[in-house]
């Protein structure tokens, strides 16, 4: 199989984020809890985050317009790729800490791994992406390595 990736893609493995730093809020807890339907207490008062919250919570706000076709914003870690359809392939997500409303995260992200394998329907290109989530005491929070596939 003659391979989609080339050495100039292959070379952005190791290409990191710069920090991204956004403050917890409980008004944004209580919002996250009622919208995916997380109903404990503690999360729709908002004194503690519930899981997943990390995500929406470093998602870049965007326009509709900037969105592609498969939902999602242009992500500048990311190179060009030859393939363009973007499907979930995971996530392993490591909970260290929980979050709390005053909190000050930030979140650093690194491109490690791109790699091709073949498909039924033809070539498939998988990268992944690190997360850190750190607090102001420089104290790991959470700990996320996700999977995408191209196709």
């Amino acid at each position: 199989m003659k391979t989609l990736l080339s050495n100039e893609l292959l070379e952005n493995i190791g290409s990191q984020s710069g920090p991204h730093r956004e403050l917890v809020t409980r008004r944004d807890i209580k919002k996250y809890a009622v919208a995916v339907g997380n109903l404990q207490s503690k999360y729709v008062e908002g004194d503690q985050a519930p899981p997943l919250f990390h995500i929406a919570l470093f998602w870049d706000v965007v326009g509709l317009d900037a969105l592609s076709t498969d939902g999602l914003s242009e992500d500048p870690l990311l190179p060009e790729f030859p393939l363009s359809r973007a499907m979930a392939g995971g996530s392993r997500i490591d909970y260290i800490r929980d979050i709390y409303p005053g909190d000050w995260l930030t979140a650093t992200r690194t491109l490690t791994n791109i790699y091709e394998k073949k498909g039924r329907s033809g070539p498939l290109i998988f990268y992944e992406v690190d997360m850190e989530i750190i607090n102001d005491a420089g104290e790991l929070v959470i700990k996320e390595k996700k999977t995408s596939i191209l196709r």
